[in-house]
């Protein structure tokens, strides 16, 4: 069973940066499909962004242009790098498949965008 674990989150100023790391155990990582989601108050959890094994990208249209999605297939490794950060952007962060036949979730990473 893989397990995911998010980190690199906290509180940052609007048009702030954080990059978020997910470590994942096991080396079948590298032949997966993997995202990032996030679930802020009261809302559904979503995707933000998918990078295919190969490292094809997408994002959803609220963070185009601002986070950029990676891996480290060696490392076993995803990353969210996350620029201009603002208020919209608060919410708890989790990495997974990104597909609907997920792994188990980890604990996600809180991330705050405050002044």
């Amino acid at each position: 069973q893989v397990q995911l674990v998010e980190s690199g989150g906290g509180l940052v100023q609007p048009g702030g940066s954080l990059r978020l790391s997910c470590a994942t155990s096991g080396s079948i990582f590298r032949i997966y499909a993997m995202a990032w989601y996030r679930q802020a108050p009261g809302k559904q959890r979503e995707s933000v962004a998918t990078i295919t094994r190969g490292g094809s990208t997408n994002y959803a249209d609220s963070v185009k242009g601002r986070f950029t999605i990676s891996r480290d297939n060696v490392k076993n490794i995803l990353y969210l790098q996350m620029n201009s950060l603002n208020p919209e952007d608060t919410a708890v962060y989790y990495c997974n498949r990104a597909t609907t036949s997920y792994f188990s979730w980890g604990q996600g990473t809180q991330v705050t965008v405050s002044s």
